[in-house]
């Protein structure tokens, strides 16, 4: 008899939940338009492999009549990531699926789609904010920064990226379940917390999505400054009273300025393993009501999900975690 990995579900009725998790999850995810990727093919190997071939030498190369000029080798880096599988379940009983006036099991479902969501993208914030590429808004380290972002700061800021060739962002993936993308308005990408947005509306040239005329916003964006257009998200948290003596600006415990980090990428700064295709998250229900060894009157059910994911910085220089203070 074959094993059905979904379990007690049909297949068909899997696919159903899959679908779910995916057009929940999708949504709360900013980190996911902007890094390179591809959907790992079921039964392959757990290590991804992203490759990149170095610039050749741009030194004026003159040539002498008639005489072939030595030929250049290409040179390759190849970074690897090993996936880790991450999940959770949720334990439904006999007594919840037959009393309860709600449907259990789509409510379970929604809860741990957005609980996946959220914890990749907690994942995948943890490894960008740890770039070694950074900048703060004041001083040469975290413990000063008490000062709130500016146009001045995003003009420094850019010019760092500029000066390492870091392309600007000029395609994202689009919003659906599939592995697509589409072409957008060059600029750079920042992802932050929301509790900056009010800085960022303060900067001079700031452009809220509201009055784009070309650029159709991103979900979560709240608008541009100059080459840049900011996203945020409750989940890219600040590194709480990290920084310098606080004047209005907000600190958890007062004695020390709560630091932001503003995570700013470029084309092809980070990879990762995206949350699209039909194996990219394998949700697992068991109904309750089915007799086993550890669960002999069939008392308990569970609802779940899987995946296998991580994120890798492939250019350091091509991002730049920018560290500010945000105004009380």
């Amino acid at each position: 008899m074959p094993i059905n990995v979904n379990g007690d579900i049909s297949p068909r009725t899997a696919g159903y939940v899959v679908g779910q998790l995916l057009d929940r999850a999708i949504p709360d995810m900013c980190i996911e338009k902007f890094g390179q990727g591809k959907p790992i093919p079921k039964n392959n190997t757990k290590t991804a492999i992203f490759r990149r071939y170095e610039a050749l030498d741009n030194t004026p190369n003159y040539l002498a009549e008639g005489v072939t000029p030595p030929g250049k080798s290409l040179r390759k880096t190849d970074i690897a990531v090993t996936l880790q599988q991450m999940g959770d379940r949720v334990t439904i009983t006999d007594v919840i699926q037959d009393t309860h006036e709600d449907p259990v099991l789509n409510e379970t479902a929604d809860l741990l789609a957005e609980q996946a969501a959220q914890m990749i993208e907690r994942m995948r914030w943890m490894g960008l904010r740890a770039g070694t590429n950074v900048m703060f808004s004041n001083g040469s380290t975290r413990t000063a920064v008490n000062t709130v972002l500016s146009t001045a700061i995003i003009r420094r800021a850019v010019r760092i990226l500029e000066r390492q060739n870091t392309r600007k962002v000029t395609r994202v993936l689009r919003p659906t379940a599939d592995y697509n993308t589409e072409a957008v308005a060059a600029a750079y990408a920042a992802i932050c917390h929301p509790d900056l947005e009010g800085d960022i509306r303060n900067c001079a040239g700031f452009v809220p999505v509201e009055k784009y005329t070309v650029d159709t916003p991103w979900p979560n964006e709240i608008g541009k400054v100059e080459k840049v257009r900011f996203l945020a998200g409750t989940l890219y948290d600040a590194f709480t009273d990290a920084g310098g003596t606080p004047t209005g600006v907000l600190s958890n415990a007062g004695s020390a300025a709560d630091v932001y980090p503003i995570v700013i990428v470029g084309m092809d700064a980070y990879g990762i393993v995206p949350l699209r295709g039909e194996e990219s998250i394998v949700p697992m229900i068991v109904n309750p009501g089915r007799p086993s060894d550890s669960d002999p009157l069939g008392q308990r059910g569970h609802a779940a999900w899987k995946t296998m994911q991580n994120i890798v910085i492939l250019n350091d220089l091509w991002m730049l975690r920018l560290e500010v203070a945000c105004s009380a």
